[in-house]
């Protein structure tokens, strides 16, 4: 199963490269947001063919009791506010029927590794902006609940691949909780090793599939 792995930033599969040399999945780094990710997958999909396409980063968590470092498969991905304001009342644009913010994860006919089956499954939102106050966070836990996490690719990774009808996958990490912005809570460094423990892992039981 020719397999891409995609991730906005070097930084967060630097550990896991070689691996994945090693049992031939290429890998691509898109640079971080929206535009950044549909463009980059846009142009290399152009020109290659692949059976599996696998987002993998680190995520902010709405869900105070999730642990820092702990792993996630993340089933529907929503671009977040995307649509219009009527006062106080949010319109998405699903409902304007002018298109789609909701995307979804799409499993390829083959089994996968165990070390995917075995992760839990959440629910995403993709935002250009992180949340850091306690107003916008309210407005999130209001549309959305607090059993999420937020990314800044998640989305448009699916959507790239739904317009291409490609299977695809997203594994986030949890880096912080989502709070009134306060980064000497954030664990970067322990959400990068957790993340690069499941991907090498991955890559190797993938290869022999």
């Amino acid at each position: 199963m020719k397999t891409l792995i995609v991730a906005a930033t070097e930084m967060e599969i630097a550990a896991s490269i070689p691996a994945l040399v090693e049992n031939r999945m290429d890998y691509l780094v898109t640079g971080v947001g929206m535009l950044a990710t549909a463009f980059s997958m846009g142009q290399n999909l152009r020109e290659r063919q692949y059976d599996l396409l696998v987002n993998v980063g680190i995520a902010g968590s709405f869900q105070a009791q999730h642990t820092l470092g702990s792993l996630f498969k993340v089933r529907k991905d929503h671009v977040y506010e995307f649509g219009a304001e009527n006062d106080r009342e949010f319109i998405p644009i699903d409902q304007m029927g002018f298109g789609s913010s909701i995307y979804s994860e799409r499993l390829p006919e083959r089994p996968m590794s165990a070390a995917f089956y075995q992760l839990p499954y959440i629910d995403g939102i993709t935002v250009n902006k992180v949340h850091g106050s306690e107003d916008g966070i309210r407005r999130v836990f209001e549309q959305h609940g607090p059993n999420t996490i937020e990314s800044m690719e998640g989305a448009a990774f699916f959507y790239a691949a739904q317009k291409l009808g490609l299977p695809c996958i997203q594994v986030r990490s949890i880096s912080n909780w989502v709070e009134k912005r306060n980064v000497e809570r954030w664990n970067i460094p322990l959400a990068i090793k957790a993340l690069n423990e499941w991907l090498i892992a991955f890559a190797q039981e993938h290869a022999q599939k």
